[in-house]
């Protein structure tokens, strides 16, 4: 099992570290200039020190924006750093996660959910492949809530399918012939954790989810 990417929070500077050393830059250069004409100004005819001061009242209206800017990034940082540490501990747990794609070991089986808010007339369950062919079907239960669908990887003939990834697309009517809104999840145990963008992936039965797309974690059952 693999723990990826837990240190990348750090690897590069961030914008307003950036921001700052060229304001850093931009304000000795403001200076310089400053000083240069003070020495070479007209004693008759003095420079305009109101144009400095609102120069000198910007660049440090603008230090203090970056700085509190560094602040939040410092603050976001610690908060991932402290969500990715704490995701660390799903691996080798059960998860239930949004999502309608699974991967298929050799010889294995793959559990997805389904559930729906009222009782339907009839529901189907088709299960494609990777290309989108269908390589199974069957009929799927009725009543309103949640359904387990434990498919064992083969297809309506019996034969065993390949490794590879598969889709399972649930559809439910009413009385009437029209559709009802359902709801799909997968399941397996988490492998891994990788801090990508601005949340933690979970990899889990091939496939991998983000954070937020986690309904549940449990630890696994016997036999897992």
């Amino acid at each position: 099992m693999d723990i990826e990417a837990l240190t990348g929070l750090s690897a590069q500077n961030s914008s307003a570290a950036r921001a700052g050393s060229k304001l850093a830059d931009d304000f000795d250069t403001f200076l310089t200039l400053l000083t240069t004409q003070l020495q070479n100004q007209d004693p008759l005819e003095p420079l305009d020190t109101n144009e400095f001061t609102r120069q000198l009242v910007e660049f440090t209206s603008v230090e203090q924006s970056i700085e509190t800017n560094q602040n939040l990034e410092s603050l976001v940082a610690l908060t991932m750093a402290g969500i990715t540490g704490s995701t660390v501990g799903y691996i080798g747990q059960q998860v239930d996660a949004i999502g309608d794609t699974m991967g298929l070991e050799e010889g294995g089986s793959i559990e997805w959910a389904y559930a729906f808010d009222q009782i339907a007339d009839s529901t189907s369950i088709v299960v494609t492949d990777e290309s989108g062919k269908v390589v199974y079907t069957t009929e799927g239960e009725t009543s309103s809530g949640r359904h387990e669908f434990n498919w064992d990887g083969k297809d309506n003939a019996g034969d065993a399918l390949p490794p590879g990834l598969y889709s399972i697309q649930v559809t439910a009517l009413d009385a009437d012939g029209a559709s009802i809104p359902l709801a799909t999840s997968i399941s397996g145990i988490v492998t891994s954790v990788t801090l990508a963008g601005d949340q933690p992936i979970l990899t889990f039965g091939g496939v991998s989810a983000p954070l937020s797309d986690i309904l549940s974690v449990a630890s696994p059952s016997n036999g897992s």
